[in-house]
């Protein structure tokens, strides 16, 4: 562990403050509040024994909020969402890069900005990658109808709506767990995700890109400010890219290099990232721009000042995801599974000291696991895990072995109290998914919980403990994140938006039936046709030339608001429409309140 004595993060934290907004909380249209800059005040105090004191040093840093200066020409507004948005000042305007989560949030940065730095009108946008907490805000610092460049990594769109299509209900569900989205912000509840304090609950927007970085050393022109980019593919995000201001001696990791160890793979889920590459593209940064460097950023966090120090920041960075993917690799050749690797690998003594290599986002425990699972998938090789029975099942016939619930909540409790939280939470676990109903069973297990998530140095832990107690004392969490807004809708391609339909038919309500449905985009100039059989809804521009049972003629538009609506409107129906009708009733809704810590 790092020395708590060593201020150096704090400092440059501090560093270039400029000023903060003279109002805390941040509205909606409607009124409602979707970030509180006094939300987390309270970690001005000391750390009470209700937090893990290296992640209440953390959250005091991601909870600092303002304008900062950079260096010159560039600032950055931080604290004003989970990650942070920055302004690069041009010759006639402000390139924004990376502009937050929601649009209110990134309208009150650039506001902030403009109050020190003048009325300057945002002439580009850069999306460093395909997070929504990089591209959300967009339309709250880019005018309706204005017509600027906005720039970002080659597959940047197809990521961009990718993830809130095909797992995006199972994702946001997740996440309100993993961002502890409905806990109090208080010193016994969420304190920060390590990466930032939190996400924010405003608009959702996207405006597409208009130029795309298709190659490392591509270099920019953009206001007059020279860009170099580096295409880092497969890393943090599918679609990123970093890069460097020659004029000012600056370098942008987008989220590649941030003062924590970030996820190889989410809690709220998603794919695997790879940490080979990742290691590798840090090192091409290292090569590339280190030298030539006076100071770098990223999208979360405080910069780092000095050609040294962000030197040894970079190596250090690079280091510890090349040794997770090597030593996971090393050790299951040897046999090891996820679970055995996770519980005995330690980071060497100079990883261990640095402060911005702690696991407060992703951790050494969960990324190595997500290594394992990279290469070898989910079967750890153990005949006896080939075929389990499901959760609930096992839970009942665990309880019943153990002699019962009777028997096992005093020996729980025991446990409990003699400190073995990890081995209570998965007894317990048992008792509640043989019967859910269990109250003494639940409070335990919500106790357990308490207890985990306050001890943990990883804020999505804490965060994922603490909201899965408090749904076992009944305070269900509600859909709280909404990624599909009309802007990421209307970025779906054709094929995503029926993509999104395929998955939801129910495939054994649908094993008889057989239809064909031709779609006229009359705005896109695509034909595609639409097939079910064998439960399988198949999409092709290419048929054998019989006719369909329904033919449709819209734009994207009508198709979005028909999925919406499940009503023609103003479509023109050539066939059956009752063809239609039967597809849409194959479908199955999407539950978004589904139960995470019960059956």
């Amino acid at each position: 562990m790092p020395s708590m004595e060593d201020r150096t993060d704090f400092e440059n934290a501090d560093k270039g403050f400029v000023g903060s907004a003279s109002q805390a909380k941040i509205k909606d249209a409607s009124g409602k509040v979707v970030w509180d800059l006094d939300a987390y005040a309270f970690l001005d105090g000391p750390c009470p024994d209700t937090a893990n004191p290296s992640l209440w040093r953390q959250s005091q840093l991601t909870a600092k909020h303002g304008l900062f200066q950079v260096t010159d020409g560039i600032y950055q507004v931080r604290g004003f969402d989970l990650s942070n948005v920055t302004f690069v000042e041009g010759d006639t305007g402000v390139i924004v890069v990376d502009p937050l989560l929601s649009s209110e949030c990134a309208a009150a940065a650039l506001a902030l900005y403009r109050e020190h730095r003048g009325d300057r009108p945002v002439t580009a946008v850069i999306y460093s990658h395909s997070h929504a907490d990089h591209f959300g805000g967009v339309r709250g610092v880019v005018p309706d109808g204005a017509e600027i460049p906005v720039i970002a990594p080659e597959g940047f769109l197809e990521h961009a709506v990718a993830e809130n299509v095909y797992a995006g209900t199972a994702m946001n569900r997740r996440a309100i767990f993993m961002y502890g989205a409905e806990l109090p912000r208080n010193a016994a509840g969420q304190i920060g995700a390590g990466l930032g304090p939190t996400t924010s609950t405003g608009t959702i927007s996207l405006i597409e890109p208009t130029l795309l970085i298709t190659e490392t050393g591509q270099e920019e022109t953009v206001d007059g400010v020279r860009i170099v980019f580096q295409l880092t593919p497969g890393t943090e995000a599918p679609a990123e890219m970093n890069f460097y201001f020659p004029g000012r001696r600056a370098l942008c990791m987008a989220e590649n290099a941030t003062h924590n160890l970030h996820n190889i793979l989410t809690l709220r889920g998603a794919l695997v990232r790879d940490p080979r590459v990742w290691a590798r593209y840090l090192t091409e940064a290292i090569e590339m721009f280190a030298d030539q460097s006076d100071v770098l950023f990223a999208s979360h966090h405080w910069p780092t000042w000095g050609t040294q120090e962000l030197t040894a920041f970079l190596h250090e960075q690079r280091d510890l995801y090349a040794y997770l993917h090597d030593q996971t690799l090393r050790m299951l050749n040897q046999g090891y599974t996820g679970i055995e690797i996770a519980e005995t690998i330690q980071l060497p003594p100079a990883l261990e000291q640095a402060w911005h290599a702690r696991g407060y986002y992703g951790s050494v425990s969960h990324n190595v696991k997500a290594i394992y699972q990279r290469y070898m998938g989910w079967f750890d090789g153990n005949p006896a895990h080939l075929w389990e029975l499901p959760p609930e099942e096992s839970a009942k016939k665990h309880v019943e072995f153990m002699g019962g619930a009777q028997s096992v909540l005093p020996k729980a409790r025991a446990a409990f109290e003699a400190g073995e939280t990890r081995w209570a939470a998965q007894v317990l676990n048992y008792v509640v998914f043989a019967d859910p109903g269990n109250t003494e069973a639940r409070e335990l297990l919500a106790r357990v919980y308490d207890r985990l998530g306050q001890g943990s140095e990883n804020g999505t832990w804490r965060s994922y403990y603490l909201q899965g107690a408090a749904e076992l004392r009944g305070d269900k969490p509600s859909e709280t994140l909404d990624t599909s807004s009309t802007d990421v809708l209307m970025a779906l391609s054709i094929e995503q938006v029926f993509d999104s339909i395929a998955i939801r038919v129910d495939g054994p309500r649908a094993w008889e039936h057989r239809l064909t449905i031709d779609w006229n985009f009359t705005d896109l100039k695509e034909e595609i046709r639409l097939s079910l059989g064998n439960g399988v809804l198949t999409q092709s521009r290419a048929h054998d030339g019989t006719p369909a049972d329904l033919t449709l003629t819209l734009t994207k538009p009508q198709l979005l608001r028909l999925v919406a609506t499940q009503d023609l409107g103003d479509i023109r129906a050539d066939g059956d429409p009752r063809t239609l009708t039967t597809l849409m009733g194959l479908l199955d809704d999407v539950d978004r309140d589904f139960d995470i810590v019960t059956p």
